[in-house]
């Protein structure tokens, strides 16, 4: 069998792909039934160690259940993928003892292996997906680096043949199954961190190609998806109940809240890292001063009782509310942290506005890159989460038609692409 492996932002997904054309998505057990993708997420119990007094790390839904009903005392890390490209995080300790990024990765990439032994395969080489641009926070790519650190951490799991295949190809491939004649095919892939783009020639005509490859016509991807348009819900929505624009007096002078404060609030992966002594130290220094001091203690009780991970859930939900309707109530409520905020889409849009327009100049960009034009695209295909926002879609609706739009396979394209690849690369 012929492996392919999913390692994404916010899912992971294993696949396995048969001599013949069926492909298999492997499910992982959860507390609420199979699931066909394994959340990306760890978690370290202070409490959870081995004979040594190593701690057993706990990963996936195991890590969300211990991090919702455990003891209290538990790192939980997600949105890892995100710091490859970052030459600054090189590791971190945690309940004493040191992780690097590449450890952490390899974490996930062992249940994924596990999995798909379990299932009856030699994992010793597999095919696993990367975004098509490497895009560090301050713009420039980092390719080279952040492959780097994947194919260390793949080794550190066991795997030391792993080839890397455009994420957004492998959905490509997924798409193909379903055609009976050839297409030049727009394949749109929208992950947690990052939005990738392929034009590719797909249809019973690849396999006559001495190399099926020579099909693409070109790739892009920018650094925007569905982990942005939460920030965005999170900055204009939610901000402001934890203090973003109160104020508070120093020296006589009126002062803003410390911005990067809320920066970090922002960002999920980077909500834990609030939670130090220096950091609630100011907090409550602040409280005393501030023109809104309830808002404060909201933080504070956020970071204190370890409530990033509700939050994220609660925006999650309103996104995909949104996804249905024309506005929802995002409504929070876990004691002493109380929120109800009404959105509507057409809010939603106005805050990820800057995203949506990366998106389009991003989609636009290939199509002049490549000579084009929208009339020689004959299927526009859309996966992965964000697809199945409105604003998302209608980019594509505007340019192409609706007629010529097709979704599916939203979480697990990518891994069934990558197995089918991994079948023409070892076969």
């Amino acid at each position: 069998m012929f492996v392919g492996m999913d390692f994404g932002t916010t899912n992971s997904a294993v696949a396995l792909a048969g001599a013949d054309r069926n492909v298999e998505v492997l499910n992982f057990a959860t507390s609420a039934g199979p699931a066909s993708t394994l959340r990306s997420v760890l978690a370290f119990e202070n409490a959870r160690r081995d004979a040594q007094r190593r701690i057993l790390p706990l990963v996936g839904h195991d890590a969300i259940d211990a991090y919702l009903h455990g003891d209290g005392d538990c790192r939980f890390l997600q949105s890892f993928k995100s710091y490859l490209t970052s030459r600054s995080f090189t590791s971190t300790a945690i309940h004493g003892a040191p992780y690097s990024l590449e450890d952490l990765v390899a974490l996930i990439v062992v249940r994924l292996r596990q999995t798909a032994e379990a299932a009856g395969a030699r994992v010793e080489r597999v095919v696993a997906g990367r975004p098509v641009r490497f895009v560090a926070e301050g713009g420039e790519e980092e390719d080279g680096y952040a492959t780097g650190r994947l194919v260390e951490a793949f080794a550190k799991a066991g795997i030391h043949e792993v080839v890397f295949e455009y994420e957004p190809i492998a959905a490509a491939y997924y798409y193909e199954s379903t055609l009976r004649q050839d297409q030049t095919v727009l394949v749109a892939d929208f992950g947690g961190g990052t939005s990738d783009f392929c034009l590719i020639r797909l249809g019973p005509g690849r396999a006559g190609l001495a190399r099926p490859e020579d099909a693409i016509i070109g790739t892009a991807g920018v650094g925007v998806a569905g982990d942005a348009f939460d920030r965005r819900m999170v900055e204009h929505g939610l901000s402001d109940h934890f203090g973003k624009r109160t104020t508070y007096v120093s020296d006589g002078k009126v002062l803003p809240m410390p911005a990067w404060v809320y920066a970090k609030l922002e960002r999920w992966h980077h909500v834990a890292f609030l939670n130090t002594p220096s950091t609630l130290r100011l907090l409550r220094d602040l409280r005393r001063h501030v023109e809104h001091p309830d808002r404060i203690e909201q933080l504070l009780a956020l970071i204190e009782h370890n409530l990033g991970y509700h939050l994220y859930r609660a925006v999650e939900q309103a996104k995909r509310d949104l996804s249905q309707a024309d506005e929802t109530v995002l409504r929070f409520d876990h004691d002493p942290v109380v929120v109800e905020r009404r959105i509507t889409r057409a809010e939603f849009e106005g805050w990820i506005g800057k995203e949506l327009a990366a998106i389009e100049t991003c989609v636009d960009g290939l199509l002049e890159a490549t000579g084009t034009g929208l009339a020689q695209v004959d299927r526009v295909f859309l996966t992965g989460g964000s697809s199945l926002v409105p604003a998302v879609r209608a980019i594509f609706a505007s340019r192409f038609g609706e007629g010529r739009l097709s979704a599916g396979g939203e979480f697990i394209s990518v891994a069934t692409g990558l197995a089918q690849r991994a079948r023409e690369v070892f076969a």
